[in-house]
């Protein structure tokens, strides 16, 4: 069975290889001309050159990220890692309700000024309900959740926000609790390169590191351009990345889609004073294979710092997120 799959996710430079600098010339390669390369060449020109942000994309407030944060090293147990992905809070102190005074988004080029949410806010943005209750294990009393209400009891099985969120068996049936909230920044990696942005800072018991919930209101948040990508199909053996893993100076992390069949997986990267376009390019199996996705990190090194040049994924056009933590 063979899969197909797209994900969402200056000169000319490419990368073919997991870790090499960026700036290696076609005529310098003594193999000749990749077919695969050249077609990731031209694919790339088109999606940078389709490449139409909003005035917001350098005015506004476009977070690249997710609202959750770690500021830190967590020093996450298997179970607390899996109650953080999946959302799984309770709280044992009153979370103020009342809505801060404006806040300061402080971008490389600039400052924005943005209304804040409040911290019970947050807290219902972070909380993505409980997990599933677990034969032999406490659920863990949990004291009284917003104003005006209370959950006692822990983790309950009725439907609604605090509802199981899912019926399957998970490793752990123990929420992160929540003991301490205050006021603070996070870094976001925005439009505008990595911004400090109000942030209400969850204390959580057990973790070495609080976890931040980004303050800013709805209306002030603008969502990435729609992406536009060339209208034929993507030629044989090219993949798409789904996400950016990490940003560290010149070195960029992506993750591509490919399937759990395929070999020789090779990154590639255009790299332009604006925009960075990658995506990759595999050997698919020409046997009998499943059709399982298989998410594949690979970094390359720049010629420049990323700055605030957005990356687009070369099968879609669309501009990548950074990776929940």
């Amino acid at each position: 069975m063979r899969r197909t799959a797209a994900l969402l996710g200056l000169p000319l430079l490419m990368i073919v290889a997991g870790c090499a600098a960026a700036g290696s010339d076609p005529a310098d390669d003594p193999a000749g001309s990749d077919p695969r390369r050249d077609a990731f060449a031209q694919r790339a020109t088109e999606v940078a050159g389709a490449w139409r942000p909003a005035p917001a994309w350098t005015t506004g407030y476009v977070p690249m990220q997710d609202a959750t944060v770690l500021l830190g090293d967590p020093g996450f147990t298997e179970e607390a890692q899996t109650a953080f992905r999946n959302g799984w809070y309770r709280d044992q102190i009153d979370l103020p309700a009342a809505k801060p005074a404006d806040g300061t988004i402080r971008f490389p080029d600039g400052t924005l000024t943005v209304p804040l949410v409040s911290a019970v806010d947050a807290y219902g943005q972070l909380d993505q309900g409980d997990p599933p209750p677990c034969d032999g294990r406490p659920k863990g009393p949990a004291g009284p959740k917003f104003p005006g209400g209370a959950r006692p009891g822990g983790p309950t099985v009725e439907p609604g926000p605090d509802g199981p969120v899912s019926s399957t068996p998970q490793t752990t049936c123990v929420p992160l609790t929540v003991t301490a909230v205050k006021l603070g920044t996070a870094p976001v990696r925005t439009s505008r390169g990595e911004a400090q942005v109000p942030a209400w800072l969850f204390t959580v018991e057990g973790l070495a590191a609080p976890v931040a919930r980004i303050a800013v209101a709805p209306q002030a948040v603008t969502a990435p351009p729609e992406p536009a990508a060339p209208a034929r199909p993507a030629p044989e053996g090219m993949v798409g990345a789904q996400d950016i893993q990490s940003v560290d100076g010149t070195e960029l992390t992506w993750r591509l889609g490919v399937g759990s069949c395929d070999t020789a997986i090779t990154p590639l990267v255009q790299e332009r004073d604006d925009v960075v376009v990658v995506g990759g390019s595999v050997t698919t199996a020409t046997g009998i294979c499943n059709a399982m996705l298989k998410i594949e990190p690979v970094t390359a090194t720049l010629k420049a710092p990323l700055g605030d040049r957005p990356v687009l994924d070369v099968l879609t056009g669309a501009p990548l997120r950074l990776a929940a933590g």
